[in-house]
């Protein structure tokens, strides 16, 4: 794993930005084409601006995807990740598809084979991730499964990542974050060719510290994207804070 640690999150998101938009660029010149998977979270506002500004990225010929979204919600509801998605990313660069979890959807196994059906057999190209504040990989909170055969499934979601929601200001109280929600797995998250993680802010300094320095544990799932070539995790100040000298 490489890793970068920027003076701030602005910093941060301009790095990322730019290593995302020209890894991209080479894709599409090297296969003629790009799948890519997007995290959908409020740490990733800066480095989704810069990628969207980049020029020279020829975005009909990326597959989009997203790694999860809340079980019951619409596309167009204010936490929908489709929603927050379209909003910072495609409403504003068009790819030649955006496969789209449905959180509505009433039968959920049949979602969550549906979905699955539409990966890439080889992996993402490219996935874009974050860190929760319990050392989440989307929506796969500790412990979970490095194992998993599934490839898309529905979660329930634990108390401190339904809490970093609220935090996030996407909910006003814990009661209204959806207690489960649909998730792709470890194992599909860790096929990806490359992998760019973007970590910022003093609240995930401690999930941070766990998946560098502590031991490689379901109990912090993030720690298991060390172990895989081709992994860049972006830092700011705030993030690193709690890393040995």
């Amino acid at each position: 794993m490489d890793i970068h640690i920027a003076e701030n999150r602005a910093a941060l998101g301009e790095a990322a930005g730019k290593a995302i938009a020209a890894a991209l660029r080479d894709r599409i010149a090297v296969n003629g084409s790009a799948s890519v998977a997007f995290a959908a979270a409020p740490s990733q506002n800066e480095t989704l601006a810069t990628l969207i500004a980049e020029p020279g990225i020829d975005w009909g010929r990326v597959t989009a995807y997203h790694l999860d979204e809340y079980a019951g919600a619409t596309p167009d509801a204010p936490y929908s990740f489709r929603r927050f998605l379209r909003e910072h990313v495609f409403d504003h660069v068009k790819p030649a598809v955006f496969h789209q979890l449905r959180g509505e959807a009433k039968d959920r196994d049949k979602e969550c084979d549906r979905y699955a059906a539409l990966l890439p057999e080889e992996g993402f190209d490219i996935a874009l991730l974050g860190i929760g504040e319990n050392g989440h990989v989307a929506f796969n909170d500790p412990p979970c499964d490095f194992d998993d055969p599934a490839d898309v499934k529905v979660v329930e979601l634990d108390d401190a990542c339904r809490l970093q929601q609220v935090n996030d200001g996407a909910f006003a109280n814990l009661d209204d974050v959806p207690a489960e929600a649909f998730t792709l797995t470890i194992p599909v998250l860790l096929s990806a060719r490359e992998m760019f993680i973007m970590v910022p802010g003093p609240k995930k300094a401690a999930a941070v510290a766990f998946a560098l320095e502590g031991p490689v544990s379901s109990r912090c799932p993030a720690s298991v994207l060390r172990t895989r070539a081709r992994t860049t995790l972006y830092l700011d100040r705030d993030s690193a804070s709690l890393l040995s000298a």
